[in-house]
């Protein structure tokens, strides 16, 4: 990182000059256009195989994020930013007059996401806007290189012109002070609208990535971005399209529970008519008032209306998934940690390996557990976040964090579950009334062996 002697200086020779569009030779274009490829596993609308038929009703890839494409820009600083609006916003523009080296940048938001599942095997597109200038091009080429197809989100054609800071790439900076503790901010923080606002109805290319996408990830950074129209009508077209939803609120759930009509009725849509529904521990607690991660997630499990399992983080003590029929337990990876920052992308794509593959519940978790657990030891998100060969180490070496205290708390008497199934290192496979212990070593066989195969061939056996 770059450590950050603070200075007012106005000196901004780096600060996105327009560029023209430049004719790449791999699956991204700058603007409107997008080129999906089509790889030799191919699935139908339904999710069952299939070898031949038009590409266009085909699922051909696994995963497309929608928005939230930014450029980090990771300085070490004296002090996080002040809490004051107006000292923050003047903090950002002192930073922005002074972008750093080019080693300082890295891919952020979705990125994270989209190239932790692209190392698990899966083949990810990234649906979103970035600006014709360095920081636009640079995102491009990262997940070029990493075999990620993108596609951009524009309405016409002139946008690619419009030399408006709103059309240009987002950035966020990562801030870190010398106790390692993170700050983030950017210009979406200090907007009342949306960073592209002028944005109101998906391309033809936006709907054909989530038509042919078996996964579409979204999360509540999405709205900063875009606006609550726009984010509900990908999920309605997913919906039709039979595409499934992974909604993440993410910190910004809290304020979008209490934010404006448009924003409080679009996250009571995604909580409801996701498939897939991923939170902190503290987030369930905030959007449910239940303190149990258990039982809030069956709160809102049963509010679900298209819900299939609704998934609880909760850093070094493990996660939880919750759905009709069992809840999945599985204590974290004991690890050295550096940087937590990219944790949670790493373990969202993780459980869309699981998804996707019909993995076990909580073989699921363990390889999510060790995902993130393998992005926690590197520094930073980006292309630090986890490659399998970390992921297959860490399962290896099974070192839970077993904490049975911990674990015994949350299994209060009201929980309405049919079957508790719990990931043990010691324990041998066994069941006493509606807990199920379940041996690491053979969640780690099983797991190992769908991981090797991605990691040697690139292709998942199914």
């Amino acid at each position: 990182m770059l450590t950050l002697p603070f200075s007012s200086s106005p000196h901004n020779a780096l600060q996105n000059p327009r560029l023209p569009i430049q004719s790449r030779p791999f699956a991204a274009l700058n603007c409107k256009g997008v080129r999906l490829t089509i790889p030799s596993h191919c699935y139908t609308a339904r999710g069952d195989h299939t070898t031949g038929g038009p590409a266009v009703a085909l699922k051909t890839a696994d995963v497309a994020t929608l928005g939230n494409l930014c450029v980090d820009l990771v300085l070490n600083v004296p002090e996080l930013p002040p809490a004051s609006f107006l000292q923050r916003k003047a903090y950002m523009e002192r930073l922005a007059a002074s972008p750093p080296d080019k080693k300082y940048w890295e891919a952020g938001g979705n990125c994270n996401m989209a190239i932790a599942a692209k190392r698990l095997g899966l083949f990810c597109i990234t649906i979103g806007h970035l600006g014709n200038e360095i920081y636009g091009d640079f995102l491009l080429d990262v997940l070029h290189d990493e075999g990620i197809d993108t596609v951009g989100m524009n309405e016409d054609t002139d946008v690619c012109d419009n030399a408006s800071a709103s059309y240009e790439t987002l950035l966020c900076w990562v801030l870190v002070d010398p106790l390692q503790r993170h700050g983030f901010c950017s210009r979406a923080d200090f907007s009342k609208e949306p960073a592209f606002s002028w944005m109101r109805k998906l391309s033809k290319e936006v709907k054909m990535g989530i038509k042919k996408s078996k996964i579409l990830f979204c999360n509540g950074y999405g709205f900063d971005e875009l606006s609550p129209s726009l984010i509900t009508s990908a999920l309605d077209y997913a919906v039709e399209v039979r595409t499934s939803v992974f909604f993440d609120p993410g910190p910004r759930g809290k304020s979008l529970s209490v934010g404006t009509p448009e924003q409080q009725k679009a996250l009571g849509q995604f909580l409801t008519m996701s498939d897939v529904l991923l939170l902190t521990s503290d987030e369930a607690e905030s959007l449910t008032g239940i303190g149990n991660p258990i039982l809030a997630g069956q709160e809102l499990l049963r509010k679900g209306v298209r819900t299939k399992w609704v998934i609880v983080k909760m850093g070094s003590k493990g996660s939880i998934l919750i759905s009709m029929s069992s809840i999945s337990c599985a204590p974290a990876f004991k690890v050295n940690v550096i940087d937590t920052v990219g944790c949670g992308d790493s373990f969202v794509a993780a459980i869309a390996f699981g998804f996707i593959h019909k993995l076990p519940a909580v073989n699921t978790l363990a390889i999510a557990n060790a995902v993130g657990a393998a992005t926690a030891m590197g520094c930073g998100a980006g292309r630090n976040v986890a490659n399998l060969k970390q992921v297959i180490e860490i399962m290896k070496t099974s070192n839970l964090n077993e904490d049975d205290k911990f674990w015994n708390e949350l299994f209060v008497d009201d929980i309405d579950a049919q079957q508790i199934m719990f990931l043990s290192r010691t324990a041998i496979n066994g069941s006493s009334n509606r807990l199920h212990l379940v041996a690491l070593q053979k969640v780690v066989s099983e797991s190992l062996c769908k991981l090797k195969t991605a990691w040697i061939k690139g292709v998942v056996p199914s």
